[in-house]
């Protein structure tokens, strides 16, 4: 038996799906990762985070269904938050496939295979991304309740792993090879609370830099309400964390920050973001926002918009408003149309790609150090320690000219920039 896994969403996900190939392998089962190589089964694990999402998901398994009816595959089954979610629907409208999973049932989906779930190969995965970098997910499910957001109808209450077992976990990549670690979580900022009631993200930081061979922790999904500020210090004092946060804001209008249950206003945001600046001097700051949330004014708008341009993020990723079933959210009147919806995210994303510009061009002549993820098309791609993989910029440089090995850091003068990338000299 041969088993492809196709992963949709984000990099949970993806660690996963990395869990699951481990499992697969290890029952002596071949299996890789979006790659055909004759598999006769596939397995999807799918997002259900927001409507494009789900709708991704739908087209996938749309798409393998195709290729079941032409026989170009024998089984298909479906996991993961879109299948934890919707599944009693999914199974009536989609009786091709095979089997549906949800996001707790690894070891119902392996005895599908005849394997059984290994305990002791409980956090080793077999990495899909290049082997110096990898995701570090230190809990699952979220505790949270924001109106817009049906994660934890999908991944339940939050579940945080022990220390030991991080540690163990993040000693055994670097072994093999990782050399940065970025973590993630549902909300990272609530790790600990469950196991040894109160937050210990400071003190895990702290324990994951001692390991050897980490030479970067990059860290994802702090929630800003009762941020953790302990957690500065050890970013501010430990050289291996690199001077970067991930930290959702999703609006700054008050009427909407109460509607979403967001546990903080816009005079708490603005302090807290000066307080991390201020301890952290020179750390990158990522955001996420949402255009259109119900109620949402053309005054709440223009407030957001008047508001970036003064907090000046290094990255903002922004979504439009998914009225989600069971969050409570739906229960307002979804009242932003969808083009408003759209034109708003699109405002947004233009003035974050002029305040990325500027950020980026004020590099031009500094010498960072630089991490290599790849080579392609006459460039070798990096990133710098204000850089997270997939979400954000790059460093290019250009393969003609110079030479610099995958997975290895180098210095790297910035000669020039845009709103995106930057473009450099290796010295």
């Amino acid at each position: 038996m041969s088993i492809n896994v196709v992963t949709l969403g984000c990099a949970k996900n993806l660690v996963d799906s990395e869990t699951l190939l481990a499992q697969l392998r290890a029952n002596g089962i071949a299996a890789g990762h979006e790659t055909r190589n004759g598999a006769r089964t596939v397995i999807i694990n799918t997002c259900g985070f927001i409507e494009t999402a789900k709708r991704e998901s739908i087209d996938t398994i749309l798409q393998f269904v195709g290729e079941k009816r032409q026989g170009r595959i024998d089984k298909l089954y479906v996991t993961g938050c879109l299948s934890e979610r919707y599944r009693a629907d999914l199974e009536k409208e989609i009786p091709e496939v095979d089997a549906w999973f949800g996001t707790r049932d690894l070891p119902r989906l392996l005895k599908t295979f005849n394997a059984d779930y290994k305990h002791e190969l409980v956090g080793e995965r077999l990495l899909t991304t290049p082997q110096h970098y990898a995701y570090l997910k230190i809990s699952e499910g979220c505790d949270r309740t924001c109106s817009f957001c049906a994660i934890p109808l999908m991944r339940g209450r939050h579940v945080s792993v022990s220390m030991e077992e991080l540690v163990r976990r993040a000693a055994a990549l670097a072994k093999n090879g990782t050399r940065e670690l970025v973590i993630i979580a549902q909300d990272s900022t609530f790790y600990g609370i469950d196991l040894y009631g109160k937050r210990k993200l400071a003190e895990l930081l702290d324990r994951l830099a001692d390991v050897d061979g980490i030479a970067w922790i990059r860290l994802h999904y702090a929630y800003p309400a009762g941020f953790p500020l302990d957690v500065l210090e050890v970013i501010r004092r430990r050289p291996n964390i690199c001077k970067y946060l991930d930290l959702p804001i999703q609006h700054i209008s008050d009427r909407l920050l109460r509607s979403m249950r967001r546990g903080l206003t816009r005079e708490k945001t603005i302090e807290l973001i000066g307080t991390i600046r201020g301890r952290v001097p020179g750390i990158a700051l990522r955001t996420t926002l949402i255009a259109g949330y119900p109620g949402e004014t053309d005054a709440d708008h223009e407030e957001l918009l008047r508001w970036l341009e003064e907090t000046r993020f290094d990255r903002a990723g922004v979504f439009t408003y998914s009225h989600e079933e069971k969050t409570h959210a739906f229960d307002l009147a979804d009242d932003v149309p969808p083009d408003v919806k759209e034109d708003r995210a699109a405002a947004i994303r233009d003035l974050q790609e002029g305040i990325c510009g500027e950020i980026n061009r004020e590099k031009a002549g500094k010498i960072l150090t630089v991490l290599f993820d790849r080579k392609e098309r006459g460039e070798f791609i990096g990133r710098t320690e204000f850089d997270s993989p997939e979400v954000d910029g790059v460093v290019r440089v250009s393969a003609k000219d110079h030479y610099v090995r995958v997975g290895d850091f180098a210095q790297v003068r910035i000669d020039s920039a845009d709103e995106h990338d930057l473009y450099g000299t290796p010295v």
